[in-house]
């Protein structure tokens, strides 16, 4: 089979290939969710867990070391195991806004086998019944201002993530066991939610394996720093929600390198320039919108940017000309594009490395082990080079399923 090695394509079976290395997984087979995987990657780093930050809120200024959040993950989920019986499989609906709690609540249930179903808080009361029909939840966790949202029926009822029961089951015990459990990866992880193109909201199903090889990915192909030339610790401002999926895989791959991240419970500009400058922020994942935002206002020169190092955008297509303008006005930042949706856990192709990077009006290379034809919508034929046609995707961070689809 002869693939092209400048555009990874086959003429024979008109699939485009990825140019990426192959990128090593556990094997299929082991037991293993993705909090346990995570844990494994920040164990083999040399990050000082006792002093470096996982999460800050700065309108509250409530932060927490790695270390402590390892002890949360784990008397959390030892709670929940004995005060709430929740086994692999049952589902948790999670209706909460950004704050220090989620997180460690998603490596929690994760680490229990728990499918997590997080939605968005402002969703009218006709989605979230909808949501709750597709995903079936045992037991749910909102705040005291979400909580009203939703109903009485559920078996486990509803905790809410704000209040003193909740802040005791994190607090870390003596003497007490990590609750011992054996998650296959082909279990779904989460259930995620996407608006598609069409028709009413759908259920996405993405299981432990596809987290796990989404993770791999990212991790075998990370920049080395120079031991001669130490960088800035990296530290990420994410104003994206916690229940998207670009937000969620973020919370989860800055656990496994030990990056910290800054939470805005909500998105306002002016604070944004303010923490990049306060945080000395050196990533953050933008939308095309916001890009323009930076390159058109004059605020931007009040405050010193110069940390950033990079900006991660997606969402949308962005415009060759807003992405020079920018390069223009922060000529140290490196623009990282890429192409995802929900459906394949967030990244099909991005750009890595400095060369791809200045290819602005290009989303970047098919992420590595993926696959990809272009096809004809009318006749379902694959199409050649320069054709264009429905995206068709395939890859082992590509979902299990999506709504009545599921097997859970």
């Amino acid at each position: 089979m002869a693939i092209d090695p400048r555009s990874g394509f086959c003429q024979q079976t008109k699939t485009f290939h990825s140019l990426r290395p192959p990128t090593p997984f556990p094997p299929p087979h082991q037991p293993l969710s993705i909090t346990q995987f995570v844990l494994s990657l920040l164990r083999s780093s040399t990050i000082p867990t006792t002093t470096t930050t996982y999460l800050t809120i700065p309108s509250t200024a409530e932060s927490l070391t790695y270390s402590q959040a390892i002890d949360q993950i784990y008397s959390l989920s030892s709670s929940l195991r004995n005060h709430y019986s929740l086994n692999n499989n049952d589902v948790a609906f999670i209706l909460c806004p950004p704050s220090l709690h989620v997180p460690i609540l998603y490596f929690s249930l994760l680490y229990l086998g728990v499918t997590i179903s997080p939605a968005n808080p402002l969703s009218s009361d006709s989605e979230l019944a909808h949501q709750i029909q597709l995903c079936k939840p045992k037991i749910a966790f909102a705040t005291s201002q979400t909580g009203h949202k939703l109903p009485n029926s559920l078996p486990l009822g509803t905790i809410l993530i704000d209040s003193p029961e909740f802040t005791s089951l994190t607090r870390p015990k003596p003497q007490t066991t990590h609750p011992q459990v054996e998650v296959s990866q082909s279990d779904v992880a989460a259930i995620l939610y996407s608006s598609g193109t069409t028709g009413r909201v759908k259920g996405v199903a993405l299981t432990h394996r596809n987290l796990i090889t989404l993770i791999s990915g990212f991790h075998h192909n990370k920049a080395v720093p120079d031991p001669n030339q130490p960088g800035p610790p990296p530290v990420s401002l994410l104003i994206l929600p916690l229940f998207h999926v670009f937000g969620f895989f973020k919370s989860i791959n800055a656990f496994s390198i030990g990056e910290t991240l800054v939470l805005m419970e909500r998105f306002d500009f002016v604070d944004m320039l303010k923490y990049v400058e306060k945080y000395r922020i050196t990533h953050m994942p933008v939308s095309p919108p916001l890009m323009v935002a930076f390159v058109k206002a004059d605020l931007t020169k009040k405050y010193d940017l110069s940390s950033l190092k990079t900006l991660g955008c997606g969402g949308a297509p962005l415009g060759k000309e807003v992405a020079g303008a920018l390069k223009e006005k922060l000529p140290q930042v490196e623009i990282v594009q890429g192409y995802g949706l929900t459906e394949t856990g967030g990244g099909a192709t991005r750009t890595i490395g400095p060369e791809e990077r200045r290819q602005l009006a290009s989303v970047g290379r098919l992420s590595e082990n993926m696959e990809a034809k272009i096809v004809d919508p009318e006749t379902g034929e694959a199409l050649g080079l320069d054709q264009r046609g429905e995206l068709w995707l395939r890859g082992p961070t590509v979902m299990k399923g999506s709504d009545h689809g599921l097997k859970m």
